[in-house]
């Protein structure tokens, strides 16, 4: 492939995906191990090796995964003014993988430091990946969904075989080995970025050094009337000293989140004031366009809390659930295969995404051939439409259970068949909407405030999982199944209200986003 392609020749690929994709894909897929991996150890690690209470556990893996997306936000912005997407994913990388090895060395005594690693390097990492898929295709290219979900069935395979993997050899044999194992996977993630970059051309590279960049200058002279996105140069400051402030600042910032992460309180003040903080930022940015822009902006912005109420709900999967698999569940998939409850509930929904992921990206394109495909608003409504089936499955899980409150393993992972239905209606086609509705200069920031939405999303779901282990903390295992299906129930009747409401007010939506589909 040639070495020093531009950005048009890039982006004037044959076929339904551009080969630059398939790099992004795997270096994503093996931090999606490492992430994942990690993610599914950290509930029933708290609760079997800390010994921490089932309200607290959840509690704890709220706020870890809150900071986890939080920071995507600030990693878009270091990104979109500093050190470019490249650098920062490449140094999001180095700090997992020290996070990892640190987790690797002693999980018990250095969890939290561990833990504040993985968070910062988290942040600098996952939002910037993303954001070089989307430029890799035209505005207005219709392939850009099914390239996106494409991306999203690379990130599933990585969570597939690190979700199941990591919390089975912790499990079985060495905690040490687990966390030992992310590192190896995340540093493979870092090889494979650095051996095939160079086919992404500009792409990713810094700010500044007279570097072009497409963007609307202005917007039109009325809402009907468009000008053609016009070429600008852009010189931005983009002094070495600025990157080495960026690294010795996010370095300096880990004993922080160690101190925030352990002791959760701090993480509600720090919620209460990211969030409306955020908004006035993208306020002030906003400010520096055409109403055009402000509209496509303010429909991103109800994507963004339409999807902090699915994240609170879906997100159950890594805290209560974790707990009800290994407390409610018998270990037999179809009577014949033996299998670990926590494994299932880890990587089931991944192993779905990846068989459907594909179905699903040619599904809308010979839709939109027929222009017939759902507008995106539909879309997410679909989604919560799909939760909502999911949850009532779940506590139907009650029916199907023995004397001694072990459930039937076979419903639980029906239940996650139909809600991956309904994270491949949303997540993909979220993270390609993004791009669509932002301009180019904020294109990692909205990413990143796609992922913060992420963070409000776990964070509610560490409440919501806080609540249901409350109710009984002491309970028996028939006890448990009962309480925690009663909850399930209730978040089946939210999002079922949250889809209904969506697609009542799709119309509205889709006129702020004008001609973006």
């Amino acid at each position: 492939m040639p070495q020093n392609l531009s950005l048009q020749e890039i982006q004037n690929f044959n076929g339904k995906y551009p080969k630059q994709l398939w790099a992004l894909f795997f270096s994503e897929m093996w931090e999606r191990f490492c992430f994942y991996g990690m993610r599914g150890m950290l509930t029933y690690f708290m609760v079997s090796q800390l010994f921490m209470k089932d309200v607290d556990a959840n509690l704890q893996y709220g706020a870890t995964q809150a900071f986890v997306y939080a920071f995507t936000f600030i990693g878009g912005l270091f990104a979109d003014k500093i050190l470019g997407f490249r650098k920062s994913l490449f140094w999001g990388g180095i700090l997992m993988i020290v996070g990892s090895g640190i987790l690797a060395f002693d999980p018990h005594q250095f969890f939290f430091l561990g833990i504040s690693f993985t968070v910062v390097g988290t942040g600098f990492f996952k939002p910037n990946i993303s954001t070089m898929v989307g430029k890799l295709y035209k505005d207005g290219d219709a392939r850009r969904d099914a390239g996106f979900s494409v991306f999203y069935a690379g990130i599933n395979i990585g969570a597939l075989l690190g979700g199941y993997a990591c919390i089975a050899i912790g499990k079985e044999y060495s905690w040490h080995l687990a966390f030992g194992l992310a590192a190896i996977v995340m540093t493979i993630s870092l090889v494979t970025f650095l051996f095939t970059q160079k086919s992404l051309g500009p792409i990713g590279l810094p700010p500044g050094q007279d570097e072009e960049v497409k963007d609307i200058a202005v917007s039109g002279i009325d809402e009907k009337v468009q000008t053609e996105p016009a070429l600008i140069t852009v010189k931005a400051a983009n002094k070495k000293w600025y990157d080495y402030a960026v690294y010795a600042g996010s370095l300096a910032i880990i004993p922080v989140i160690m101190i925030m992460v352990a002791k959760t309180q701090y993480t509600n003040w720090f919620m209460a004031i990211v969030g409306p903080a955020t908004l006035l930022y993208l306020i002030f940015e906003m400010s520096k366009y055409g109403w055009a822009e402000r509209k496509k902006l303010l429909a991103a912005l109800v994507f963004i809390l339409f999807s902090i109420i699915f994240w609170g709900i879906y997100e159950q999967s890594g805290g209560s659930l974790a707990l009800f698999a290994a407390r409610n569940l018998d270990n037999k998939v179809l009577g014949v295969l033996t299998l670990d409850p926590n494994g299932v509930n880890n990587s089931a929904n991944s192993l779905f995404v990846i068989i459907f992921a594909f179905v699903f990206s040619v599904i809308w394109i010979a839709m939109a051939k027929k222009k017939i495909e759902p507008n995106t608003v539909i879309k997410f409504g679909l989604a919560f439409l799909f939760l909502a089936g999911a949850f009532f499955i779940f506590y139907s899980t009650r029916f199907f259970a023995n004397g001694s409150g072990i459930a039937s393993l076979d419903v639980f992972v029906v239940a996650y068949l139909v809600m991956t239905f309904g994270e491949l209606c949303l997540s993909p086609i979220g993270l390609s909407i993004m791009t669509k509705l932002s301009p180019v200069k904020l294109q990692g920031v909205m990413m990143g405030m796609w992922f913060l939405a992420s963070a409000y999303g776990q964070y509610v779901a560490g409440l919501l999982g806080a609540g249901l282990a409350e109710a009984g903390e002491n309970d028996t295992p028939l006890q448990k199944l009962m309480s925690y299906t009663e909850g399930y129930k209730q978040l089946a009747i939210y999002s079922l209200i949250a889809g209904v409401l969506l697609i009542l007010i799709s119309p509205i939506v889709r006129k702020l986003m004008q001609e973006v589909k």
